[in-house]
């Protein structure tokens, strides 16, 4: 076991003034730790490249703090580990220095707040309220010390494109650095057993397709979550680079199923190893299933590539903390 290191803050921006929150978004959604999910080492990828000051149209979303004239302002830039605290955070106009305080709803809500650990064994999709002064507030308990990334998934109202920000979150306490979990195809949360078929592509991209299935059993009465029968997250391990994934369908279209199987258009950015998580509701409950895939072919042995994978869960952790 390595020994304990202690983590120091990350640098942030000072927070904007706070305002009474009022219910925009509530609560805080499904939650993925390390001690139940699959295991493997990092693959390799190419990193997004910039042209003086102004970044190439492709490069992924959550790799910048400021991105077309906005900036995500973190409130709280150190937290501790183990322990229910407040995050706090603005997104600011640059061009007036103002707090956003109006957007645009994209899948069900004004803004999705995403917190990941550098080394994509804890996961978080928090839905944050926003105060008036346009603060955005939620509660987040994260297991293990260690680098995190912060990413605001949104829209201002009258933009024509949606963006993702990104900010680094350090959370204090014994830091024990993890492997990037194994590749592997299936998987299993709460009972439920959850299958990944297809490739994570390059270039074109393409459909990935995954099916829901408990105690031997299609589900085919999942529930809408997000507009959608299923809610998929992609980071990139090593930079965490945040692709844009669009489910195939919408329930009540009189096309798309509740089930077993949700289907994904998506493309990566470069060749490497990604860590996907998909959140998906039934029975009430909004449940998580994580992935990790190689886009391009795995590595080979001795470059990082795992052995074996091993079917893991997505752990609720403090009650799904909705």
């Amino acid at each position: 076991m390595n020994t304990g290191l202690k983590i120091t803050a990350f640098a942030a921006a000072v927070a904007a003034t706070f305002g009474t929150a009022y219910g925009v978004g509530t609560g805080i959604d499904p939650v993925t730790d390390r001690d139940k999910t699959p295991s493997a080492r990092h693959g390799e990828h190419e990193e997004p490249k910039e042209e003086g000051t102004k970044a190439a149209a492709h490069t992924p979303g959550g790799l910048q703090i400021s991105d077309r004239g906005y900036t995500l302002d973190l409130a709280d830039p150190r937290i501790e580990a183990g322990k229910k605290q407040r995050l706090r955070f603005t997104v600011v106009e640059d061009a007036t220095g103002r707090n956003v305080t109006a957007y645009a709803k994209e899948h069900d809500k004004e803004l999705h707040l995403i917190v990941a650990s550098r080394d994509l064994t804890t996961y978080r999709h928090l839905h944050p309220t926003r105060a008036a002064d346009g603060t955005w507030s939620t509660d987040v308990r994260l297991p293990d010390a260690g680098g995190y990334r912060v990413f605001a998934d949104f829209r201002p109202e009258g933009a024509k494109e949606g963006l993702t920000l990104g900010a680094d979150l350090g959370v204090a306490g014994t830091y024990e650095p993890r492997d990037l979990p194994a590749a592997g195809t299936t998987t299993k949360v709460d009972g439920y057993d959850v299958t990944l078929k297809g490739d994570l592509k390059t270039g074109a991209g393409g459909d990935l397709t995954l099916s829901v299935a408990k105690n031997g059993r299609p589900v085919t009465d999942l529930q809408p979550y997000l507009g959608a029968y299923g809610h998929l997250v992609a980071l990139r391990s090593g930079d965490l680079a945040h692709l844009h994934v669009h489910p195939n369908g919408t329930p009540g279209d009189g096309r798309t199923k509740a089930g077993p199987t949700i289907s994904f258009g998506t493309a990566a950015p470069s060749k490497g190893a990604y860590r996907l998580f998909l959140d998906f509701k039934h029975g009430g409950e909004v449940r998580t299933a994580a992935f990790t895939v190689y886009a391009g072919g795995a590595p080979e042995k001795g470059d990082g590539a795992a052995e074996k994978g091993d079917d893991g869960a997505a752990e609720e952790g403090g009650g799904h903390e909705h």
